[in-house]
């Protein structure tokens, strides 16, 4: 943002950072909070710690450790947050959609850091992964989006160098856990204050897992996501516990061609929605089946659920893709609703692809964990407060106005960020 458009939002900025404010000792160390937020909602050409710190006169090193060791209840203000997102619901759908995020870093303690899959470049890389969970309204017209919850996924490999994770500030209950397990803690945090979702959606890497569905509905949760083509199902219970192959359970891809209850049945055409190159249409078929659990935990031992899922095949005659889904939502649920919130995914790419460009989500350079659970959490704030106040504008000047959305201006220079008499600024806040 430019200078003007900084100086409309002061009063705004004004009265949500001052919700936070109880999550400090010293008012000096949230005025560090407050320009680095700033920092990062201005349009610095990097969004790390220096350039933050020059901009806004601040000591590179104190902001340094601002990050990393002054003493501030991170973890209370990231709870704020949530309960911020909490009275704003007022009732309104709601959908929570999990997703992971990486960041291509290098340095041997940077937290998390390992040669992994790296979804920023496409490839094998060395990254730092971050698990997260969105909420979003899933307006049509003027949608809300924020991320509830960030946590580090920690590799095998470091959690079995504790003491690389010392090294690197790595509590020793951080341990590795799988994707799909950060999620379901995430969404038990996220209940725990209150929050509530009307479905969860997912992609196959927990679409894969049984059990992970099988959390959501421990939780009463009621979740959609994308499976694998070689997910594994069955139609009707099998006659008998064998391991004969005609017993056994069979592919999703498989009973979709092969199953009378699927070949039989006609494509039903469906609007997903409106997009500026047209409508998203896909073709639909479904089914109820059982999912693949396993008598007293072992593999060895696989059996049907008792109860029976959704299993949703969605089809795109124009680029030819096929897509798997599974829910456990109720059997007498709307296909229009299932598939809408399946196709609701894209809230957490815009935002990740917003947060990078405009709150510099991954520009951290720390090598301590708690730094990059407090970098992250500022990028939050600041695209929480940016997303409440393009709602609140779009409310009031419809989105194909000119300038009601996108970016203005150019990039400010390092001087900008320390003339801009914000609240910030003033000798009560600072000292």
């Amino acid at each position: 943002m430019d200078y003007d458009q900084l100086a409309s939002f002061e009063p705004a900025l004004a009265e949500f950072m001052e919700k936070i404010r109880h999550c400090f000792k010293r008012d000096k160390t949230f005025g560090y909070l407050q320009k680095y937020i700033l920092g990062l909602m201005t349009d610095l050409k990097r969004k790390s710690i220096e350039p933050i710190a020059l901009a806004s006169g601040v000591a590179v090193r104190t902001l340094q450790e601002f990050l990393s060791s002054f003493t501030w209840d991170h973890e209370r203000a990231d709870r704020v947050l949530v309960r911020e997102v909490v009275n704003r619901q007022h009732g309104r759908p709601a959908i929570g959609v999990l997703d992971a995020s990486a960041h291509v870093k290098q340095g041997k303690y940077t937290p998390g850091v390992q040669r992994q899959w790296c979804g920023e470049t496409g490839k094998r890389d060395n990254c730092v992964i971050g698990q997260h969970l969105l909420y979003t309204d899933n307006d049509p017209v003027n949608p809300f989006s924020c991320i509830v919850a960030s946590d580090l996924y920690l590799p095998e490999s470091w959690d079995a160098d504790r003491d690389r994770c010392r090294r690197a500030g790595i509590p020793d209950e951080i341990t590795y856990r799988a994707k799909w397990k950060i999620g379901i803690e995430q969404i038990e945090r996220a209940m725990a204050e209150g929050l509530r979702f009307d479905y969860v959606t997912f992609d196959e890497e927990y679409g894969k897992v049984p059990d992970f569905i099988f959390e959501l509905n421990r939780l009463g949760q009621k979740g959609i996501g994308e499976v694998p083509a070689n997910f594994r199902v069955w139609i009707k219970r099998p006659a008998c516990k064998s391991h004969r192959a005609e017993h056994a359970s069979r592919r999703a891809d498989k009973i979709i061609s092969h199953s009378p209850t699927f070949y039989t049945q006609p494509w039903r055409k469906m609007v997903i929605k409106d997009t500026t190159r047209g409508k998203c249409v896909w073709h639909i078929k479904s089914t109820q089946v059982y999912l693949v659990t396993h008598k007293d935990g072992k593999a060895s031992c696989p059996v049907p659920t008792d109860r029976t899922y959704w299993l949703i095949v969605a089809w795109n005659t124009q680029t030819g893709e096929t897509k798997y889904f599974v829910s456990n939502a109720p059997s007498g649920e709307k296909m229009e609703t299932l598939m809408e919130v399946a196709f609701s995914r894209w809230h957490v790419e815009k935002w990740f692809e917003r947060a990078k460009q405009e709150c510099g989500l991954g520009a951290f350079e720390v090598r301590t964990y708690t730094s990059l659970i407090r970098h992250w959490l500022a990028c939050r704030l600041a695209m929480y407060f940016l997303a409440d106040q393009t709602q609140r504008l779009r409310g009031e000047k419809s989105t194909h106005h000119t300038g009601a959305g996108g970016r203005r201006g150019q990039h400010a220079g390092m001087e900008d960020l320390a003339e801009v008499p914000l609240f910030m600024e003033t000798e009560s806040v600072c000292m």
